[in-house]
């Protein structure tokens, strides 16, 4: 069974810092791309980043500079950096899986999604 499971996520005033996390299994890992997607109440799907499965990362204009991913293979699991974060990034935080990193052109598009963690940005 495949399981993403995204972590790290809460209730951070603006400007804080937060470590998104992602624990996968039940596949391949090193095969394939992971990314994050994030949702926001009312609005929809928005690609965040994403990982290819040889380390080339990909990551949204207007997040450039605050949104780091990185990975590791032998622990499985990709995180999410979020430095200075705004009100504007409160979201649901999902992770997904896929053999391409279509997180920025077509999120749908991505084969595996967790559950996502939600991170509220608010003072």
């Amino acid at each position: 069974e495949v399981q993403l499971q995204a972590s790290g996520g809460g209730l951070v005033q603006p400007g804080d810092s937060l470590r998104l996390s992602c624990a996968a299994s039940g596949f391949t890992f090193h095969d394939y791309a992971i990314g994050w997607i994030r949702q926001a109440p009312g609005k929809e799907r928005e690609g965040v980043s994403c990982i290819s499965d040889k380390g080339y990362s990909y990551t949204a204009e207007s997040m450039k500079g605050r949104f780091t991913i990185s990975r590791d293979n032998a622990k499985n699991t990709v995180d999410l950096q979020i430095l200075t974060l705004k009100p504007e990034d409160t979201a649901v935080y999902y992770c997904v899986a896929g053999l391409v990193c279509s997180v920025l052109t077509n999120p749908s598009a991505m084969d595996y999604w967790g559950k996502g963690t939600q991170v509220t940005v608010s003072s």
